[in-house]
């Protein structure tokens, strides 16, 4: 007798690709569902990883693979958030998605290298609908067939290159479907007039009915297609006849729902009756945020991006107790210290007021604090107006993020010299999140931009010492920090203004001098040490403090008297801290032998940690120590055969 076929416990081990999820009958697609859900949470609650947002596209991304044939078909999702289902269901379940977010395992976000069904990489929010406008159009002009699909969450219509995507679609192309994930969330609640706006069609279930209604009416009688087409065409013309338009019909693309997202059967027919269409279509489905895990329901912006967590409590599994506090946190103590003594500092961010450390203003000072939503461009431009009129404001934006409002910084706040104080979070590594995230080309993009202040803190007091630097600044000022704790150094209690463009030494040497930036000083202060005991060298160390002006006149010092200098900086090597140190020393004549430690010129993976990281690249403690002595060692030889 043979011996039975051994069968998976779950049919999510079936699923290697979206052919066998099209296999599956409908009645089992719950079950599915469910197990998602489980392994979702499974995993984010040991890796940590964007849980909230997956946990609510489950029913929406299974219905899209049943309906929509990738990679032939392309689904591009906005930011990557709502990615995690798409990866389940395109074989890189198993072992890649348990390694999510960690060295060898899955992205947190949609990847191309990744995967031939990832149409469009992202870590930013509000590119979806630009990219498949470009992809659909693309396939115009090549003459194929296959289907376009968007899929955006609601706080991408926040974005300025979403309305500037809206406002090109019936221009570009006759066949795109937008699909509109409102959950009325981006990481935090959304604001502003485009999110009251939805929250007004999501509850009038009547709309789409009305709509529905008139069409049936004309196509009652004979002749009543050709007589609905023209009613189409005089509704919008005259705007709102008959049934007010919908803000897309508005921009020429054709409005089905709301619909529920989480009713297979409703998602199905909206979805079939879309791909149809020779109309770009947006389909407005709603969503529940963190669906199937209650802490993410009661939570939902903590729950966005979350750390490894308990999924019964909700609780993080690392205790924070006795730990430094956050850079973060320390930031935003700090300014609501400062504001709550001068009314005209304003606090702005773009939808991140807890990863900012923003809601600390927003609790205590709620009229000093505005949450632009995702919306860097306008954050900054915002700031710009204020300082105009007398205000002190504070953007705070992840250094990945401040990328997107550069020609603002340049155009609008440095050209204009208005005094606007930017604090930028997330500077280095992000470690879990990726290339998307790293804040590692900051320096460069800033170093060049005339009447910036470029400056990064050795420590938790000096970070608050450079924010009240700042606030005093007739000009733009930036603040560079790492994410997570600081070094535990004690606070004072009345802050000090540094001297602008003076570094600090720590250390004094005669062989080797270290400067160092930010949280590469304590790595100095250790190696110095090392070099020291081990190899009887003299190695002084330099808090360089200010990228942008940059300490001259000490730097010029130095390089008179000590052979060797080095600069260690977590940021790339191209045009950051070491390449302005080198400029430096080109213009004041003097040919020193320069050691540069940072980041090469690669975009750098994700991995689970920033020491495997930095190792993977030669940036681990060793390997620098490796690298300085070897430089140590050839200039010493070099000097003797010189000598001789």
């Amino acid at each position: 007798m043979n011996n039975p076929v051994p069968t998976s416990a779950r049919l999510l081990d079936s699923i290697h690709s979206p052919a066998d999820l099209r296999g599956l009958p409908p009645v089992q697609l719950p079950q599915l569902a469910q197990e998602i859900r489980e392994e979702l949470i499974a995993v984010t609650s040991r890796n940590g990883g964007h849980i909230g947002p997956n946990l609510g596209v489950v029913e929406l991304t299974i219905a899209l693979h049943r309906v929509f044939d990738t990679p032939t078909d392309q689904i591009v999702f906005d930011v990557g958030h709502q990615g995690y289902v798409h990866k389940l269901l395109t074989g890189r379940g198993g072992e890649t998605f348990r390694g999510l977010r960690q060295t060898g395992g899955a992205s947190g976000f949609t990847y191309r290298p990744e995967s031939p069904h990832d149409a469009f990489g992202a870590g930013h929010a509000g590119t979806a609908l630009s990219a498949a406008l470009g992809m659909a159009t693309a396939r115009d002009v090549r003459g194929t067939s296959e289907h376009v699909v968007a899929v955006c969450g609601d706080a991408a219509f926040t974005c300025g290159v979403t309305l500037e995507a809206l406002n090109n679609v019936v221009s570009c192309t006759k066949r795109l479907v937008v699909i509109l994930n409102d959950n009325e969330w981006s990481i935090a609640k959304n604001v502003g007039a485009i999110a009251r706006y939805l929250n007004r069609i999501s509850t009038s279930p009547t709309y789409n009915k009305l709509h529905h209604d008139v069409e049936n009416f004309f196509k009652s009688f004979p002749g009543g297609v050709e007589m609905n087409r023209l009613y189409q065409k005089w509704k919008r013309e005259t705007k709102d006849f008959i049934v007010e338009s919908s803000l897309f019909e508005k921009f020429g693309l054709r409005y089905l729902g709301p619909v529920d997202g989480h009713d297979f059967e409703a998602l199905h027919k909206n979805l079939l009756f879309a791909k149809a269409c020779d109309v770009p279509v947006v389909i407005h489905v709603l969503t529940k945020k963190g669906r199937g895990l209650p802490a993410a329901v009661a939570h939902p912006e903590k729950f966005h991006g979350a750390a490894p967590y308990d999924p019964v409590t909700g609780e993080n599994r690392k205790s924070s107790a006795g730990s430094p506090p956050n850079y973060q946190d320390v930031f935003g103590q700090a300014l609501t210290r400062f504001a709550r003594a001068n009314p005209a500092i304003i606090g702005i961010t773009g939808a991140m007021p807890s990863g900012t450390g923003l809601s600390h203003l927003a609790t205590a000072l709620p009229q000093q604090f505005f949450d632009v939503g995702i919306a860097e461009e306008h954050a900054v431009l915002f700031a710009a107006g204020m300082a105009t009129k007398g205000l002190r404001p504070v953007c705070a934006i992840y250094s990945t993020f401040m990328q997107r409002a550069y020609d603002q910084v340049i155009h609008d706040v440095a050209l204009q010299n208005l005094p606007v104080t930017f604090c930028m979070d997330r500077a280095g590594l992000s470690p879990n999140d990726g290339p998307t995230h790293h804040g590692l080309f900051d320096l460069s993009f800033l170093r060049c931009v005339p009447n910036a202040v470029v400056m990064q803190p050795k420590d938790e007091d000096e970070l608050v010492d450079m924010l009240h630097t700042s606030l005093q600044l007739p000009g733009p000022g930036f603040i560079r920090y790492p994410r997570g704790a600081g070094t535990g150094a004690k606070i004072k209690e009345q802050p000090g203004v540094l001297p602008v463009g003076h570094a600090e030494v720590l250390r004094e040497g005669s062989n080797i001098m270290i400067w160092a930036l930010g949280n590469m000083v304590p790595d100095a202060l250790r190696l110095a040490e090392q070099l020291a005991l081990e190899e009887n060298l003299s190695v002084g160390v330099v808090n360089a403090r200010f990228v942008k002006p940059l300490d001259r006149t000490l730097l010029l010092s130095h390089a008179a008297c000590i052979p060797l200098l080095v600069t260690m900086e977590d940021h790339v090597l191209a045009g950051g801290f070491g390449s302005a140190v080198l400029e430096a020393l080109q213009e004041g004549d003097c040919p020193t032998t320069v050691e540069r430690i940072g980041w090469p010129d690669k975009f750098v993976e994700h991995g689970s940690s920033v020491e495997i990281l930095r190792a993977a690249y030669g940036l681990s403690p060793e390997a620098i120590r490796h690298r300085i002595l070897s430089r140590w060692r050839n200039l010493h030889a070099e000097q003797v055969e010189a000598d001789v």
